[in-house]
């Protein structure tokens, strides 16, 4: 059985979510010790007990220590069926995460499977659904692999509610790619999503993009749909050979110009420096990019995230990820 020591670099969620996905992979058991030790509310919260149930149903595991606040759990997978399943977070935790979760392992299954989830889809302290959409799964489609998604209902911390449904079609393997080079910028749109709030603060978002992007397309989504009062603000910027999505989250308290002003600083920041991945989808890509087996991409600094996720998976694949520096601190990841 492979230990894992939880609490090891970043020490978040994402170690113990890339350990299920790589388990129900390899047929690996596991056991993850000191989960999220250092962290203010320490051991499984909502979202990574829902994220432990999901790949249990999904691999039809035995699973000890899985419950809210536990430091240490227990994974022995079985075989990952196809299927159609349904999982519900509970709260405004993240769905994305669980289906980026489940995600791996079904794409790796006998036949096709029909999900849903229900939880948070836009929240700060995870991918939100959009960048899912028009980020991480085009890379995907890149790569073989035929994923679609559709956003019933956007859910908005802290009521949650939001729906997300998928369909997973496994074609093969994944096959390794090359995403070096970026290309020039096409377009960029700004989309200000406000819920149970007045129009007014995604007027004022999109005032400050626009001040400080040129050639943006913007515009204000009123959702009656969400259960709860919600702001997101979506810059997207689509280059000839990538798209990056870079997310304002609203927050009481919080200025929406100071909102607005944030995302506006990422997307320069990457549309600067001329990489085809951005920070936070250079951590998303590691695990796929893993499973085809080779494959690089150019992205600017690797974050704590990364560089964790890098270690759980040379545990359970021995993975070899070549890091160049490139000119400007930009960097290219090769897997061998």
């Amino acid at each position: 059985m492979l230990e894992i020591d939880g609490s090891a670099g970043e020490g978040g969620g994402q170690i113990l979510r890339s350990a299920l996905s790589l388990s129900l992979l390899t047929g690996t058991a596991f056991r993850v010790h000191s989960i999220r030790a250092r962290r203010s509310n320490p051991g499984l919260q909502r979202q990574h007990l829902a994220a432990v149930k999901a790949a249990a149903e999904v691999g039809r595991a035995e699973i000890r220590g899985a419950a809210i606040g536990s430091r240490d759990l227990v994974f022995r997978p079985g075989l990952a069926e196809p299927g159609t399943y349904s999982f519900a977070v509970g709260t405004a935790g993240s769905a994305t995460l669980v289906l980026q979760t489940v995600l791996p392992p079904l794409l790796a299954a006998s036949g096709p499977s029909a999900l849903a989830f229900e939880g948070g889809t836009h929240n700060r302290w995870a991918p939100p659904y959009d960048f899912l959409e028009r980020a991480f799964l085009p890379v995907l489609g890149r790569m073989g692999a035929t994923v679609e998604v559709r956003l019933e209902r956007r859910g908005f911390y802290p009521v949650g509610g939001g729906r997300i449904s998928a369909k997973v079609t496994p074609s093969g393997p994944l096959r390794p790619i090359d995403l070096v080079e970026r290309g020039s910028v096409r377009a960029i749109r700004a989309t200000a999503i406000v819920s149970r709030l007045p129009a007014s603060i995604g007027e004022r978002e999109l005032r400050v993009v626009e001040e400080r992007l040129s050639k943006v397309s913007g515009k204000v989504v009123e959702d009656r749909q969400a259960l709860g009062p919600g702001n997101v603000l979506l810059v997207e910027v689509d280059c000839e050979g990538a798209t990056a999505v870079f997310t304002g989250f609203g927050e009481k308290g919080v200025p929406a110009e100071e909102v607005a002003a944030g995302a506006a600083r990422e997307a320069e920041a990457w549309i600067d420096l001329g990489v085809p991945v951005d920070e936070h989808l250079s951590d998303q890509l590691l695990l796929p990019f893993a499973m085809a087996g080779g494959g690089s991409f150019v992205t600017g600094g690797l974050s704590g995230h990364a560089s964790t996720n890098m270690d759980v998976i040379r545990a359970f694949l021995g993975t070899r990820f070549e890091v160049e520096t490139l000119v400007r601190g930009a960097r290219r990841i090769s897997v061998r």
